[in-house]
C-alpha cells in the first residue's frame, strides 16, 4: 500500500516537474504563436514609432530647409547665429537623453512618449514665430529638451518587446523613418513653402506651423495606440501575452528595481563608449548631411532655384531608406552587427572621399547617394548592439541613453563644419567627415574584437562567479558580435 501511494506520488511530482520545465522552457522561435505574437507586435507597434521618428527628424531638420527659403534673411541672423542656434538645439537634446530614460518606466512609455511628441509638436509651431536670434535660440534650447528623450526611449521600449536578435530589423524599420524624413520633408517644405505670405508670415514659417501641428495630432494619437507591455497589450490574446513574456524570460528580462550601482555599471562599460564614440562620428555625418544637404545642392547650381533644390533632395533618402531595411534584416538574420558595419561603412567613406576632391556638380550629386546610403545604414546595427550587449534594465537603460548623449554631440559638430566660406563645393568640410567615418570604422573594429573577448572568457569560465545573476554578466548570457 506505501509502495503504491509513494508511486503515485512520484508521478505527481514528475508532472510537476514537466510542466514547470514547459513554463520555463526555451521557447521556439519557429512556432506559429511566435510568428503571430511578432506579426501583432510589428504591425501595431512599429508603424507608430516610426510615425513618431519622422516627426522627431522632420521638427529637428526642417531648419535647413527653411534657411534657404528665407529663415535666415528674415531672422536678420548671421551665419554665426544661425549656427549657434543648431547648437542649442543640441545641448539640450543631449542634457535630457539620460534623465528622460531613467523616469521612462515610472511615468510608463504609454504616457511619457506621447508627452514629449506633443511638447516638441508644439515648440516646433512656436518656430513659426519667431522673430530674431534670441527666439530662435530659446524656442530651439527647448525643443532640443523635448526631443531627446525620445530616440533612447524608443530603443528602450523596444528592447520589452522583441529579443535581442530581433532589435535591429525593428530599429532598422523606425530608423527608416529618419531617411524617409529627408525625402518627406524635402517635398513637404517645397508645397508649405508655397502657400506664400499668409496672414502676415511668410512661407518658410508655414513649414513650422504646419508640420507643429501635425506632430502634435500624431502624438495624441499615439497614446490611445501603444501599449507599455507585452503583457498589457490589448491586442494580444492572454495565450500571446505569456508566449511573449517567455520569450523574454529566457533572455534574462526579470523584475529589478532601480540601483545607481546599474546605473554606474552602465556608464563604466567599455562597449558602450566605442559605440557611443563610434556613433558621434556617424551622426557628425548624418545631421550635416541633414541640415546642409538642401544647401549643398543649391550652391551647386544643380537646380534652377531653392524650391526645386527641396525636390532633388528626395532621391538620396529613398535609395537610403531602402537599404537601411535591407541591412537590418541582414543584421538580424546574422546575428552580427559589428562585421555588418565594417561592410556598410565603406560606402560612406567612398562617396566622402570622391566627393571632397570633385567639382563636377553631376558625381558630386551621385556621392551624396552613397553618403546617405553608408551611413543611414549603419544605425541600425549601431544602436541595436548597445541594447543588445546590455541585461538588466536600468544599465541598459543608462547605456542607450549614454551613447546617444555622446553621439549625438555630433550635431554639435555639424553645426559649424559646413559654413558659407566654404561654398560651392565645401571640400574642406567633407574631408572633416570623410575623416571621422575612417575613426568610426577602426572604433568598430575594435569593439568587436572586444566582444569576442568577453565571449571567449566567458566559456573559459572567467565569468562564472556571475551565473544565475540574470544579467549581461551571466556566463549564459552570449555577447552579439
Amino acid at each position: 500500500m506505501d509502495s503504491e501511494v509513494k508511486m503515485h506520488d512520484e508521478k505527481i511530482e514528475g508532472r510537476g516537474r514537466k510542466a514547470d520545465e514547459e513554463m520555463v522552457g526555451t521557447v521556439d522561435d519557429a512556432s506559429p504563436l511566435t510568428r503571430q505574437v511578432l506579426w501583432k507586435m510589428d504591425v501595431r507597434i512599429l508603424p507608430v514609432l516610426a510615425l513618431l521618428f519622422l516627426c522627431s527628424f522632420i521638427d529637428r531638420t526642417n531648419v535647413g530647409n527653411a534657411k534657404i527659403l528665407g529663415l535666415q534673411a528674415d531672422t536678420h541672423m548671421t551665419d554665426h547665429q544661425y549656427a549657434i542656434g543648431l547648437c542649442a538645439f543640441y545641448a539640450t537634446y543631449i542634457a535630457s537623453e539620460l534623465p528622460s530614460n531613467l523616469v521612462l518606466k515610472r511615468f510608463s512609455p504609454k504616457i511619457w512618449l506621447p508627452f514629449l511628441t506633443v511638447a516638441w509638436g508644439t515648440l516646433t509651431m512656436c518656430l513659426g514665430f519667431v522673430k530674431a536670434f534670441g527666439s530662435f535660440v530659446a524656442v530651439r534650447a527647448l525643443l532640443g529638451v523635448a526631443e531627446g528623450g525620445l530616440l533612447p526611449g524608443m530603443v528602450l521600449y523596444l528592447s520589452g518587446f522583441y529579443k535581442r536578435t530581433e532589435l535591429a530589423l525593428r530599429i532598422g524599420i523606425f530608423y527608416t523613418a529618419a531617411s524617409l524624413s529627408g525625402a518627406f520633408g524635402g517635398l513637404l517644405a517645397r508645397g508649405l513653402n508655397a502657400i506664400g505670405h499668409k496672414s502676415g508670415l511668410e512661407g518658410w514659417r508655414w513649414i513650422f506651423i504646419v508640420e507643429g501641428l501635425l506632430t502634435v495630432f500624431i502624438g495624441v494619437c499615439s497614446y490611445f495606440i501603444l501599449p507599455n507591455s507585452v503583457e498589457t497589450a490589448r491586442f494580444l490574446t492572454p495565450e500571446q501575452k505569456e508566449h511573449g513574456s517567455r520569450r523574454l524570460h529566457e533572455q534574462h528580462e526579470t523584475h529589478e528595481e532601480f540601483s545607481w550601482a546599474e546605473v554606474k555599471r552602465g556608464i563604466f562599460n567599455l562597449q558602450v563608449w566605442l559605440s557611443a564614440l563610434a556613433y558621434f562620428a556617424i551622426l557628425c555625418g548624418l545631421y550635416s548631411f541633414g541640415l546642409f544637404l538642401p544647401t549643398i545642392i543649391n550652391n551647386l547650381k544643380f537646380a534652377s532655384d531653392p524650391n526645386e533644390a527641396q525636390l532633388w533632395t528626395v532621391i538620396p533618402y529613398a535609395v537610403a531608406s531602402v537599404m537601411t531595411v535591407f541591412v537590418a534584416i541582414l543584421s538580424d538574420k546574422l546575428k552580427m552587427r559589428g562585421p555588418i558595419m565594417l561592410a556598410t561603412l565603406p560606402i560612406a567613406i567612398i562617396g566622402y572621399g570622391v566627393i571632397s576632391s570633385s567639382t563636377n556638380p553631376h558625381v558630386q550629386y551621385g556621392m551624396t547617394f552613397m553618403m546617405s546610403t553608408g551611413m543611414y545604414a549603419s544605425v541600425p546595427c549601431i544602436l541595436s548592439w548597445n541594447s543588445n550587449n546590455s541585461a538588466g534594465h536600468y544599465k541598459r537603460a543608462t547605456t542607450s541613453a549614454l551613447q546617444l548623449a555622446i553621439a549625438n554631440c555630433g550635431g554639435f559638430v555639424a553645426s559649424f563644419v559646413y559654413q558659407k566660406k566654404e561654398s560651392p563645393n565645401f571640400h574642406k568640410s567633407h574631408r572633416i567627415m570623410l575623416g571621422l567615418l575612417c575613426a568610426a570604422w577602426l572604433l568598430i573594429a575594435v569593439n568587436v574584437f572586444w566582444v569576442r573577448k568577453i565571449n571567449r572568457d566567458k566559456q573559459a569560465g572567467k565569468f562564472n562567479a556571475w551565473e544565475g545573476k540574470g544579467d549581461d554578466r551571466d556566463p549564459s548570457f552570449k555577447m552579439v558580435m
